[in-house]
């Protein structure tokens, strides 16, 4: 019996499908989007509008696009990510033309119901292409410099239209997310060894470009920088977010304020309290045990994404299960640290928490994928 007859015989069919679904994945997600829930409700004052309310039902949408996405057989995506990302990059190019600015970047298409941010989407048609063409590759050609030519340039496109928005923190995430399949496909380690020469060369050039005529970065880039080195220097302007961050942190002690309690939220000293700083929200109101146990949630939603990775005999599911769990695991590792002061703010948000459409959708509907991975794989007939 072939491959492909033995995945036919022993995949599920029709609305079996639903039995299969991961639900403790599924249960996860609901968990940490309702902590979400609870903390736009919080900053809101008490009330479900102007965040909460919508968040609630993009959740309930993406609910549906995720089981959609799950039903939909595995090597239909592989034969969609071509097209998926090329339709990314079409998007981030319209960015360029007719995208809406905000915050000093242009990153938006309004498309009238919802703002699209299509950065989000190019984070996972770049997973979905780079596992489709590690799929198709020859295991022994992957390390040969000719096939590291071709992922390379699939990962700069986006990597560069991204960072001309400008948005570096999600250039910066894409080429990881990007190295990363690279690194589970299994390329030599002395490529990425050669890559972080580079990249300490780059960091390095970036740095003495600083007032020069050929300067790399955006001046508020290089604040973000400062701001990151030394908080204190400018209290009241550039390090005006993290030190409010900081103090809403250590206010919270190990068991917090208390629900709706926070006064750093509820006064309004903390800036961008409902997107990427809502995790100082939570940590102020129910301080380190409320922090970690968000944490133990995600820890938890990566665990059972590279468990199912494993367990899967379908190479392109499992490269693209583990993109989706690493992309997952920078989101929130990123923003954590960017508001305790460990990174430079990067305005990333805190994934399923934080407010956004494009976001929680692109999001969930990555979760389909990885359900659909799970659900489709070859399993031993009955």
């Amino acid at each position: 019996m072939s491959y492909l007859e033995y995945n036919l015989k022993s995949t599920p069919t029709g609305l079996s499908k639903l039995l299969y679904l991961n639900w403790a994945l599924i249960l996860l997600i609901a968990a940490v989007s309702g902590v979400g829930f609870l903390m736009l409700y919080s900053v809101a004052g008490g009330s479900f509008s102007p965040w909460a309310e919508p968040q609630m039902k993009r959740f309930v949408l993406g609910l549906f696009v995720m089981i959609f996405v799950a039903m939909v057989p595995i090597w239909f995506w592989r034969n969609m990510a071509t097209v998926a990302f090329t339709g990314s990059l079409l998007l981030l190019l319209a960015v360029m033309f007719i995208g809406d600015s905000g915050g000093g970047a242009q990153r938006w298409i309004d498309l009238g119901f919802m703002r699209l941010q299509p950065s989000e989407l190019a984070k996972i048609t770049l997973v979905m292409l780079l596992a489709a063409y590690y799929d198709w590759l020859p295991v022994d050609k992957v390390s040969r410099p000719l096939w590291i030519v071709i992922p390379v340039i699939i990962i700069a496109l986006p990597t560069l239209l991204v960072f001309e928005q400008p948005d570096l923190g999600t250039a910066l995430l894409l080429m990881i997310a990007g190295g990363g399949i690279m690194f589970f496909a299994g390329v030599h380690w002395g490529y990425f060894a050669v890559v972080i020469a580079a990249g300490v060369g780059a960091v390095t050039a970036v740095l003495q470009s600083r007032g020069t005529s050929w300067q790399l970065i955006k001046d508020y880039q290089f604040d973000r920088i400062d701001t990151f080195l030394d908080p204190g220097k400018n209290p009241l302007g550039t390090g005006y977010h993290i030190t409010q961050s900081k103090i809403a942190l250590g206010s919270g002690g190990w068991t917090g304020r208390g629900y709706m309690q926070g006064t750093q939220s509820r006064l309004n000293f903390l800036p961008e309290k409902h997107t990427d700083f809502i995790f100082t929200t939570l940590a102020e109101e129910f301080g380190f045990i409320g922090g970690m146990s968000l944490l133990l949630l995600y820890v938890l939603i990566v665990g059972f994404c590279v468990a199912s990775a494993l367990r899967n005999a379908d190479r392109f599911a499992s490269l693209l299960t583990l993109g989706i769990a690493l992309t997952f695991f920078l989101f929130f590792a990123v923003n954590m640290s960017m508001v305790m002061g460990l990174a430079p703010v990067v305005g990333v948000p805190l994934p399923l928490v934080s407010y956004g459409g494009s976001a929680m959708l692109v999001l969930m509907g990555a979760f389909g994928l990885v359900q659909s991975a799970h659900v489709h794989r070859p399993r031993t007939p009955s």
